[in-house]
This record gives C-alpha cells, sequence and structure tokens, in this order.
C-alpha cells in the first residue's frame, strides 16, 4: 500500500505530459483521459484514507533514500481526507469544465490550455497534502502557482492579466519568505523532514523556535487568505472563469489551512502564538463578513465570505485541542465543498442572465426552479443551518471554545456565533435580490451576446464593432450597450459568448453533484467527525508519524 503514495502526484504530471505532446488532436480522448486520470486520483485518495485509519501513517521514501537526503512523502488520516475531498472536488469542477468549454464552443482551449494546467494543480495540490518535508512543500506550492497563474489569466484579457499578476506578485513574495524560513530552519536543526524537526526543533532556543513559526505562520496566512494577508483574494478570484474560481476558492487556500494544521501540531505544539492566531481568527470572521454585508456582485460576495470562513478553520488551530482540531477538520472537508458549490452556481447564474451583479438580477425562483435549489441548499449549509454539516463543524469549534474557558476563547465563540447570523443574513440577502423578488428592468434576454466589458484594449462599453473569433458580434453586437460597471461573461478566451436560459446539461449535472457530495457530509456526520477525532488524535500525539516515518 505504501508504493500507492506517491501516485496522486505523478500520475497527473505523466499524462499532463501526454497531453501537451498531443496537442489539440482527437479532443474527445483527450477529454476521456483528463477524466480517468481524476477518477483514478480520487480512487487512490479514498485508498490511502482508509489504508491510514485502518494502520496507521503510510510513508515512502522515493530513491529509497532515508531522511533527510531522500524525498519522504506520507499519508496520515489528514492527508487521506484532505486528498480524497479534493479528488472529488476536482473531478466534479472538471465535468463543469467540459460542459462550459463544449456550450463556449472553445475548440482549443481546453484541451490545449485549461486541463494541462488544471491537472498540474492537481498534481501540485497532492504534493502538498503528501510532502513530508518543507522543502517538498514548498515544491507543492510552486507547483500550484505555475498552474494557477495560467488559469487565472487564461484568454488574456485585460482585468484577467491585471488580477493574476497580483496575485503572482502576493505569491512570489510569500514564496521567498517561505524559503528564507527553509533555510533558517536547516540553519539551525540540520533538517527539514518533518519527523526530525518534530525532536530536533525542541532542542532550539525558545526566541528561534518562534520566530521560525511566526515566519511559516505568515506564509501560510498568505496562502490562505487569513486577514489582515487577503486583501489580494477579492480583486484576484472573480476575474477567471467560472471552474477556475471554484476550484481556486474551494481548495487553494486550504492547502494554507492544511499547512498551518500540519507545522503547529508536529513541530511547533504548545500555544506561543495561540493568542496571535486567535486574533487573527477572529478578525478574518468578522472583518470578512462584514466585507460580504457590503458587496452587490454575487462572485465578490463569495469571496468576502471564503475569507470570512477561513476565521473558523483558524479558530480551531489556534485553541490546539483535540476537540477543536477534530472541528477545524471537519470545517476545512465541508468548506472545500460548500464553497466550490457556491461558485460553480454563480457561474450557471452568469452563464444564464449574462451577469452576476445582484442588482441586475430576479425572478430565479420563478424562472430557474432548478438552479435556485442548487444554490439554497449550499447555501444554507454555509450559514450552518442544522443539521447541515455547516452546523456540525461550527458546533465542534464552538464547544471546544467554552470548554477551553479563556478569554479569547470566548471571544471566538461569540465571533463565531455572529459571523453565522450575519453569513445567514447575506446569503438571505443574495436570496433576495437574485430569486425571490421580480427581474428588474433591463434584465438580458436569451440570445444576448456578452463579453467583459472593456478588456480590450480601444474597446469602449457599447462598441459594436469588434467581431469574436466565430465571426460573431462582440460587446454590445446584439444592439443592446452594456450598462458602465457591468459584470458580464466571457468565455475561457475570454471571447463573446450567448446568454442562455438552457444550461449546459454537464454543468448542471456537476453542480448537482457537488451539492449532493455536500449533503452526504451530513448523512455520514457520525463517521466523519469519528474520523476526525482519530485524525486530531493522531495530529496531537505526532508519534504514529515520526515512527511511520523514521521506522522506531
Amino acid at each position: 500500500m505504501n508504493a500507492l503514495v506517491p501516485l496522486p502526484v505523478l500520475l497527473p504530471l505523466c499524462v499532463t505530459g501526454l497531453k501537451l505532446a498531443i496537442g489539440p488532436r482527437i479532443q474527445r480522448f483527450q477529454r476521456f483521459i483528463t477524466l480517468a486520470v481524476l477518477g483514478a486520483v480520487l480512487v487512490l485518495s479514498v485508498l490511502l484514507m482508509v489504508a491510514a485509519d485502518r494502520h496507521g501513517p503510510l510513508s515512502v521514501h522515493l530513491g529509497d533514500f532515508a531522511p533527510p537526503i531522500g524525498i519522504t512523502l506520507v499519508a496520515d488520516r489528514l492527508a487521506g481526507l484532505m486528498l480524497t475531498v479534493s479528488s472529488a472536488v476536482t473531478l466534479l469542477v472538471n465535468l463543469y469544465s467540459l460542459g462550459q468549454g463544449m456550450a463556449d464552443r472553445d475548440d482549443q482551449t481546453p484541451v490545449g490550455v485549461f486541463h494541462p494546467a488544471y491537472l498540474i494543480l492537481v498534481a501540485g495540490v497532492s504534493c502538498t497534502f503528501l510532502a513530508g518535508d518543507l522543502v517538498n512543500l514548498y515544491v507543492g506550492f510552486e507547483i500550484m502557482l505555475v498552474a494557477s497563474f495560467v488559469l487565472l489569466t487564461i484568454g488574456g484579457t485585460v482585468t484577467r492579466i491585471r488580477a493574476g499578476s497580483t496575485y503572482v506578485i502576493i505569491s512570489l513574495f510569500s514564496s521567498v519568505l517561505f524559503l528564507v524560513a527553509i533555510a533558517m530552519t536547516y540553519s539551525v536543526a540540520g533538517t527539514v523532514n518533518f519527523a526530525q524537526l518534530a525532536g530536533r526543533l525542541q532542542e532550539v532556543p525558545l526566541g528561534v523556535r518562534t520566530l521560525l513559526e511566526a515566519m511559516l505562520l505568515t506564509v501560510f496566512a498568505i496562502k490562505a487568505a487569513v486577514f489582515p494577508l487577503a486583501a489580494w483574494l477579492p480583486d484576484s478570484y472573480p476575474t477567471a472563469p467560472a471552474p477556475v474560481t471554484a476550484v481556486f476558492a474551494g481548495l487553494l487556500t486550504k492547502v494554507g489551512v492544511y499547512s498551518m494544521l500540519r507545522t503547529q501540531t508536529l513541530l511547533f505544539p504548545g500555544h506561543r502564538l495561540g493568542d496571535v492566531l486567535m486574533l487573527a481568527a477572529l478578525a478574518s470572521m468578522v472583518v470578512g463578513i462584514l466585507g460580504a454585508v457590503a458587496q452587490t456582485d454575487l462572485k465578490r460576495v463569495l469571496s468576502f465570505t471564503l475569507i470570512s470562513h477561513i476565521g473558523y478553520m483558524v479558530f480551531g488551530i489556534a485553541l490546539a485541542g483535540r476537540g477543536s482540531i477534530g472541528g477545524a477538520i471537519v470545517y476545512v472537508a465541508h468548506h472545500i465543498t460548500v464553497q466550490t458549490t457556491l461558485f460553480l452556481v454563480a457561474g450557471l447564474i452568469e452563464r444564464r442572465d449574462g451577469t452576476t451583479e445582484l442588482t441586475r438580477l430576479g425572478g430565479l425562483a420563478k424562472t430557474a426552479p432548478v438552479l435556485s435549489a442548487l444554490f439554497f441548499v449550499p447555501a444554507m449549509n454555509l450559514a450552518g443551518i442544522p443539521p447541515l454539516s455547516g452546523f456540525i463543524g461550527k458546533l465542534g469549534l464552538m464547544r471546544a471554545g467554552v470548554d477551553n474557558g479563556g478569554g479569547w476563547a470566548w471571544a471566538l465563540v461569540a465571533g463565531s456565533a455572529a459571523t453565522s447570523l450575519l453569513t445567514l443574513y447575506v446569503m438571505a440577502k443574495v436570496w433576495n435580490l437574485a430569486f425571490w423578488r421580480d427581474a428588474p428592468p433591463g434584465t438580458e434576454g436569451e440570445g444576448v451576446v456578452l463579453e467583459s466589458a472593456g478588456d480590450e484594449p480601444g474597446d469602449e462599453p457599447g462598441d459594436e464593432s469588434g467581431d469574436d473569433e466565430d465571426g460573431g458580434a462582440t460587446g454590445s453586437g446584439s444592439g443592446l450597450p452594456v450598462p458602465a460597471g457591468a459584470v458580464v461573461s466571457a468565455g475561457f478566451l475570454g471571447q463573446s459568448i450567448t446568454t442562455t436560459k438552457r444550461l449546459p446539461w454537464p454543468m448542471l449535472a456537476a453542480t448537482g453533484a457537488a451539492v449532493a457530495l455536500g449533503l452526504l457530509y451530513t448523512v455520514l456526520s457520525g463517521p466523519l467527525t469519528s474520523f476526525t477525532d482519530a485524525a486530531a488524535a493522531e495530529l496531537l500525539a505526532r508519534t504514529p508519524y515520526i515512527e511511520a516515518v523514521l521506522g522506531r
């Protein structure tokens, strides 16, 4: 079983090389390959999760080189669960992207650029979850960064390039800080292997150890979009195509949370920076949800709720108890799925009505009941309505805060309750504006050709002179002007698309499956919480992980 550990990383990378060699030819076969690989990664992830639960952490030293020389990959309960959830989500988003690509009539991009970059992203995510040392954790981050920049800027529109540039600058800064932290760690401990560092860092002077902890936490807080290091996220994610935004919002920030969980429990046990983490968690929850209250665009609303709900996960990490760590793991798995689902729904709304601006939407509950149901269920799940999985995760975290009994813990309990109520208010606001009220005047009808306003240099909203790649009209070529400040659709290539009331069935099916996956957490809440409690105990014990890697 140990031999299976590297496959979630190696399989997507190998197939990416094959797809790039084939190029844009035999597209149906290439789509089949992508789905087959993602399905295989999901199966492997489930097998690793089950094996880690039954037999303890699994480890493999690539090339049979023992630490600290070789590359070590480790799959314990936490890594297995994160791999399984992320693999399921990436498979569903890929199905969604196939539907969007076919609807956009993108003959080249979904196969030629999008899917190879997507598979590299999947490999990077798997690498971070399985990394047994700081260097390979860094490598996983960099693999994701390269793929992320391609995906964020796909199509080359001005808004996407601008947002992608901001994302890359912030990511490169965190990467440099991460390299400095790795170099300092190696200089004081003589290794970067997690299992060896768990023992050696305890012999390092307290001040140096605290500095290393603070540097690593800063790096992971940037990746996770923890306040006040989250300003880049609301301007970066909403500009990308819906599948890209969905997988970024669901997965990439959770990689940072996972890294915090791993290093805080294994390398820095104790509470030296616990109060700082609690303050960051409270600020993330409150500032993020207040930002969401102030937004009128659905994608930006969801981006700010993402920042807010990262605070719940940091809340659990900061308390550093078995109950809080277990609650944080439940919430990570829940939030990956629910946040991804909501962004997929936002993409469907944009496909149908040409915008996610709430002031220009209305009447969807009557005219699109299926779409309304696909939004309502994950929205209530995000708000934490009983007995959904969002409630289960929040209840576990609040209970841990009450059991802790400290002043900061009680402040976090109060903040999490207030944030949950405000999340419900935000979701009710979206429902009222986009679904419940009558459609406002000027709503785009079916068949209107749209593009991203102002994306091409020299183009002005309302310009009817441009042509898309298929020879069709762009901008307001339909004869209708694009309203100033409108948030309108664009395909993978940034080209104009046509609104449709009949949504592509692969996009609907993938979104429905994501909603069902979120509900499955509620149905399996008993086994899920038992598993996460065992994972938390394993993380805090540290011994199973260390013995699996070092063999003693």
